[in-house]
């Protein structure tokens, strides 16, 4: 049976109290939005892996919190000022939207900018009177949220919501860790390690720049499947002698490029010797701080190898969130295979249950 509609003011969430305990359903008392914000009616939101490690407390967030930050919907209303957007334009959520104006911004590194996630620690609505916090500056796991106006992007007709929600993360992340962080040129060879939203993205990624070879690695085989329809030419299941296997699919050499989405030492290690001598190693899982990598002096030296960070895809959302919706919408990425389930709001710590276990790619929430 449906449930009523809450009460006027009211708007219906998932709120997380402390890390490691389960969500909890609950009412918040959202404000109309301030100058500057915007209020957004959440078509769908998808189940990150950020909320994941925000929720058993891998990365520090104010609480309590409504979490989910890979948002899409239609603005209800925005405060004074606004002019970059209105009541029933069709959206997409940034996470981090850049100020354009501290250091970082000015260099031309938006997705480092220092004030990207202020939000995440300023009190945007109450539940019973307490304060509750915006996770990761979105809280799309509810029913309407307020966020900035920097922080919404509109969506092209042609592309579902549902869809385009995972562009306000996985996507961009993915896409841009092969377009823009690791620059992948046509024609080099493409090592992707772990197949969640993130690591598909990084398939689709390769695809779009043209890889000759794109060698896929999970435990799932329902995943390394998937990643085939997606553009991979070759997958290996996770657990054998990966660099090795690697070698002998590219001449001995290694691959050009290697992209860990998982995060773990382990994962960061074999993906840094899989990769060729002068290759690129791109790091796009987060992992947590007790994850130690090691390197001997000599073989940085002898491999030339670079490995570096990726976050968020090194995109500037301004201008890539169009460019890859524009893709979706002329079908060159293909959003909707992402997508393995959807859920209600009480079906989150399921989908995180899920997520530890590596089952399926995308959980998307229709609140």
């Amino acid at each position: 049976m449906d449930r009523p509609p809450a009460p006027p003011g009211r708007v219906r969430a998932a709120v997380l109290s402390a890390p490691g305990e389960k969500l909890r359903l609950a009412e918040l008392d959202l404000p109309e939005p301030k100058p500057g914000q915007v209020r957004v009616r959440i078509a769908a939101t998808g189940v990150c892996h950020s909320d994941l490690s925000l929720a058993r407390g891998t990365l520090r967030q104010a609480m309590p919190v409504v979490l989910g930050h890979e948002s899409a919907g239609t603005v209800v209303s925005v405060g004074d000022g606004v002019t970059t957007t209105q009541a029933g334009d069709r959206v997409v959520l940034c996470w981090a939207p850049p100020c354009g104006a501290c250091w970082f911004c000015g260099q031309g590194e938006p997705w480092l900018c220092e004030h990207s996630s202020d939000a995440a620690a300023a009190a945007y609505a109450t539940v019973d009177g307490q304060d509750v916090y915006p996770g990761l500056s979105t809280g799309g796991f509810a029913q309407e949220t307020v966020v900035s106006a920097r922080a919404v992007l509109p969506v092209p007709d042609g592309v579902p919501l549902e869809q385009a929600a995972l562009v306000g993360c996985a996507v961009m992340t993915g896409v841009g860790a092969v377009l823009n962080t690791a620059k992948v040129s046509a024609g080099q060879s493409v090592l992707v390690v772990g197949l969640g939203g993130v690591g598909l993205s990084v398939v689709q990624g390769a695809r779009l720049a043209e890889a000759g070879q794109v060698i896929v690695v999970d435990r799932s085989p329902a995943k390394l499947e998937l990643a085939r329809t997606m553009g991979a030419t070759e997958t290996v299941e996770a657990g054998g002698e990966l660099a090795r296997q690697v070698r002998a699919l590219t001449g001995g050499r290694g691959a050009d490029h290697a992209f860990d989405c998982v995060g773990l030492a382990e994962t960061i290690r074999t993906c840094w010797s899989a990769t060729r001598r002068g290759g690129s190693t791109t790091i796009v899982g987060i992992g947590g701080k007790d994850q130690q990598v090691s390197f001997t002096a000599l073989e940085l030296f002898h491999f030339a190898r670079t490995i570096r960070g990726c976050v968020y895809g090194s995109t500037d959302p301004r201008t890539d969130i169009p460019k890859i919706l524009a893709h979706a919408e002329q079908g060159r990425l293909d959003l909707g295979a992402l997508i393995t389930r959807t859920v209600g709001l009480d079906g989150i710590d399921a989908a995180f249950a899920d997520m530890e276990q590596g089952a399926g790619a995308r959980t998307v929430v229709i609140p």
